[in-house]
């Protein structure tokens, strides 16, 4: 299955959300949240990490045709 841009863009809204919603967790300093913060916070950074790095995978170029001449 070859990457394209859809695929990049489904990896990386979910990533982007998710992490978002883990680093404001880890920066609540009231309640039950405060105990989990470093959890929280390395939990939201790994997520926003893979989503960004996901987006520098290298695209595949356009598959060869039977008009190109062979090498």
């Amino acid at each position: 299955m070859s990457l394209n841009r859809t695929a990049k863009g489904i990896v990386l809204v979910p990533t982007l959300l998710l992490g978002g919603a883990f680093l404001a967790a880890g920066t609540w300093m009231e309640g039950p949240a405060a105990a989990n913060r470093g959890l929280a916070l390395t939990l939201g950074g790994i997520l926003m990490g893979a989503g960004l790095l996901a987006q520098l995978l290298p695209e595949p170029g356009p598959p060869p045709t039977d008009s190109d001449p062979d090498p």
